[in-house]
């Protein structure tokens, strides 16, 4: 099933120049990721990845829980927030995707069999606890591997995210 261009993508003609970048925080792309998540099914194969969709669902839900201060992830090295603030800079300024199989925490990883409807229905409701927060201006000033985030930054890289896995399994 195709999804319709959304609201989310539309540009007007005097900004085609200008490449959009899309945001958990913007409503039209909140609402297409809410519809991508409900096209998945327990049987949704992967594209690429070792996970299957309802561990993608679960490793979703737990990025989007570290904003939330729910999942505190440790401190990284100098060495490694230098490559993460760069990473977050690339990112932005080309508006690249995130590239396939890249390492993530460990405290991130889900490599265990889950409940399919139990974790579509958890991300669901983490992504409505993640706008409110939005909404109440608490989302956190940094990240561990990002360094200094704007509410801008965390819009922008958890659309990022989610559209990344949501490609994944081709949706």
């Amino acid at each position: 099933m195709a999804l319709q261009p959304s609201l989310c993508s539309y540009r007007k003609p005097q900004e085609r120049k200008r490449v959009v970048k899309k945001s958990l925080h913007n409503p039209e792309c909140f609402e297409e990721i809410i519809t991508r998540i409900h096209l998945l099914n327990k049987n949704s194969p992967a594209v690429w990845g070792k996970m299957n969709v309802c561990q993608m669902m679960r490793h979703c839900n737990h990025v989007l829980q570290v904003p939330l201060g729910k999942i505190k992830l440790p401190e990284i090295n100098i060495l490694f927030a230098a490559i993460g603030k760069i990473t977050k800079w690339e990112i932005q300024v080309f508006n690249n995707g995130i590239p396939r199989n890249m390492p993530t925490f460990q405290k991130l990883i889900i490599n265990f069999e889950c409940d399919f409807e139990e974790e579509k229905e958890n991300l669901l409701k983490t992504l409505e606890e993640y706008r409110t927060y939005y909404r109440n201006n608490n989302l956190p000033e940094r990240h561990v591997l990002f360094g200094l985030m704007k509410e801008k930054d965390w819009g922008f890289l958890e659309y990022k995210h989610l559209h990344h896995h949501l490609k994944q399994f081709n949706v």
